[in-house]
């Protein structure tokens, strides 16, 4: 996966669990793809302060997924849903629906 899309999914699944300044930082990283002297102009930090930053969001926002497996079950749980929605046989929707809550 792009590092910039897995990026922008990781700020999705758990950027609110990242404190508010931390979120207004790195969603201008993953997000806007500012640069390092960009943001640090936008917050009022410097260079190093936000890559500092930036690099402690990564970090965290990788053990929340880790931990929960949310990203890498997304694509499981998206298919499936989509499954259901093209399907009229309700035997199949219900079991589809059963694949999606035992990865939940």
């Amino acid at each position: 996966m792009d590092e910039k899309i897995r990026r922008g999914l990781l700020y999705d699944f758990y950027g609110d669990l990242l404190k508010e300044h931390q979120q207004e930082i790195y969603k201008e990283y993953a997000y806007e793809d500012l640069s390092l002297s960009e943001i640090a102009e936008e917050v009022g930090m410097s260079r190093q302060g936000v890559s500092d930053q930036i690099r402690r969001c990564s970090k965290t926002l990788e053990e929340y997924e880790s931990a929960l497996h949310l990203l890498e079950k997304f694509p499981r749980i998206r298919q499936a849903a989509e499954d259901i929605q093209k399907t009229r046989d309700m035997d199949v929707a219900h079991e589809l629906a059963k694949q999606i809550l035992a990865q939940l």
